[in-house]
């Protein structure tokens, strides 16, 4: 069950990723975007810290006796889910609207869960606030694309 947590960042980092390069390396690189739009080789070490921040924040929570672990392991889960579909929705499919809506809702269920995390381990908690700052950074960048693309 500990193991769990890190192999779900890790499916969900693989299946986001199979999307990313090939709208990266083609249609990314057409879009008008901010001045403020960080280059594209900064996201992948981002990404790969954020995963292991999240995989080791899932595994402490795995590891807990607290009754509520099993709601926050689902709504970690759930994220994950989310968290993979954004780079589909944004890169594979193109569809920069339907992204942009998602990743609001991403944002929210990174938020809960960070509360649940950290009601039951404050340092797993706290391991995911930097992963909570830069999605809602991605938001904000998705939704200025978004407008700057009609």
């Amino acid at each position: 069950m500990n193991a769990l947590p890190g192999l779900g960042v890790l499916l969900a980092a693989i299946v986001g990723g199979l999307a990313t390069p090939r709208g990266l390396q083609s249609w990314y690189g057409t879009l008008a975007k901010p001045s403020w739009n960080p280059p594209n080789w900064l996201f992948g070490p981002v990404w790969t810290i954020l995963y292991i921040l999240m995989a080791t924040a899932g595994t402490r929570v795995a590891s807990s006796d607290h009754p509520q672990k099993n709601l926050a392991l689902g709504v970690f889960a759930a994220q994950l889910i989310l968290n993979a579909l954004w780079s589909w929705l944004f890169f594979g499919w193109r569809r920069i609207d339907l992204a942009f809506l998602e990743i609001l809702l991403l944002v929210a269920l990174i938020a809960a869960n960070l509360i649940l995390f950290l009601r039951i381990d404050r340092t797993a908690g706290l391991l995911l606030i930097p992963y909570l700052l830069w999605v809602a950074f991605a938001s904000i960048l998705n939704g200025t694309v978004w407008r700057l693309n009609p």
